[in-house]
């Protein structure tokens, strides 16, 4: 027998949900995550959600079942870091294709339990934005949410929601969130990070990222990429609350809406009447605007790399933030993956070392 997972969400949830198993059940308990190949265009160039159709080298155990192994591979021009995530996760990691709507949703969600022996599921998402209303103006991505709460729903089997670290995804804020989830069930601790923690110096998951560092103990604001504030973490930042399928439906408009829907199309169709927009739409016009790729480039001399970074940094002090994600340090200062490394290495041999893992200690704040 194994626990059955699911991943409300993308990447950050697949790994919120290895530490949510971790809390609830040991991490040496057999699990299954299921989980989409949902990533943002920094790792994938290609919008939307990919499906089975996109990747080579997935196992098939069961009908309407693919596992993810570290041997499975996205086919080009698509990207994904779910074959190395499943290199890296202690639970086995399973593939969400939404592109049968919640009807394909509900067979896959299924076969998994049927293939666990799970009588039950635990429905793990990092933010809160699975019990957003749809009409919060921060909101941006509650389609794959929806699609997942809606398709429990669907499976007669009886679910559990577990909101980990509100408000962490800068979508709902925790304020709006709070009255929604009551009281936190517990509390992410340090030893459930154990599992995750190397995944963070490769994986861009930035809520995931401060949950884990909330969880280790950090305290303070930290600066995210592409998010409109910083964020704050605190004594609640690792907090994880429990709500059944039931409550969880009641609280989503969109998931209530998405009951039946036969095609990702079509789910689309609904995210537009319920929220008044669809990310994928959003994912479309950001990848029609992106640059061409640069060609290869001679690394910059690390000296010239860490001069760009402390004025980053000091920039940064300015604003009051106290901590950084690896992503918007890579991203911002535009650093390819040996300058990333570099610049890293650096950064944690100093003295004091400014690894806060799996953030950043910005100066001033050491």
């Amino acid at each position: 027998m194994k626990r059955l997972l699911i991943a409300a969400g993308g990447g950050g949830d697949a790994i919120t949900a290895a530490m949510v198993h971790a809390a609830l059940h040991g991490a040496r308990t057999p699990a299954l995550v299921l989980t989409y190949a949902w990533e943002r265009l920094v790792v994938d160039p290609v919008p939307g959600p990919r499906g089975t159709a996109d990747f080579t080298g997935l196992d098939r155990p069961a009908p309407h079942l693919a596992l993810v192994t570290p041997r499975t591979a996205p086919r080009a021009p698509a990207g994904s870091l779910l074959p190395r995530l499943a290199g890296g996760l202690r639970p086995a990691l399973g593939m969400l294709d939404p592109y049968e709507g919640v009807v394909g949703l509900t067979r896959q969600i299924q076969a998994a339990a049927r293939w666990c022996d799970a009588d039950r599921i635990d429905l793990v998402d990092v933010g809160g934005d699975i019990v957003a209303r749809g009409d919060e103006p921060t909101l941006r991505s509650p389609l794959g949410d929806a699609l997942a709460l809606a398709a429990c729903a669907a499976s007669g089997l009886p679910t559990d929601v577990y909101v980990a670290g509100p408000g962490l995804d800068n979508e709902v804020p925790r304020a709006v969130l709070k009255p929604r989830l009551g009281d936190p069930a517990f509390a992410l601790a340090s030893e459930d990070t154990e599992g995750v923690l190397p995944v963070f110096d490769w994986h861009p998951s930035e809520a995931g990222a401060m949950l884990v560092a909330a969880a280790r103990g950090v305290r303070g604001v930290c600066g995210t990429r592409d998010a409109p504030a910083p964020v704050l973490l605190d004594d609640a930042s690792h907090q994880v609350h429990r709500l059944t399928g039931d409550e969880a439906l009641r609280l989503s408009p969109l998931a209530r809406a998405l009951a039946g829907c036969p095609a990702l199309e079509a789910a689309e169709e609904v995210s537009h009447t319920v929220c008044g927009f669809s990310e994928i739409d959003r994912e479309r016009r950001r990848a029609a605007a992106l640059p061409a790729p640069p060609g290869p480039r001679p690394a910059a001399d690390a000296g010239d790399v860490l001069e760009r970074y402390l004025a980053f940094e000091r920039a940064l002090r300015a604003e009051g933030l106290g901590y950084v994600t690896t992503r918007r340090i890579t991203e911002e200062l535009d650093l390819t993956a040996s300058e990333a490394e570099t610049l890293h290495r650096s950064l944690a041999a100093g003295s004091p070392p400014r690894r806060a893992a799996p953030l950043w200690r910005l100066a001033g704040n050491l």
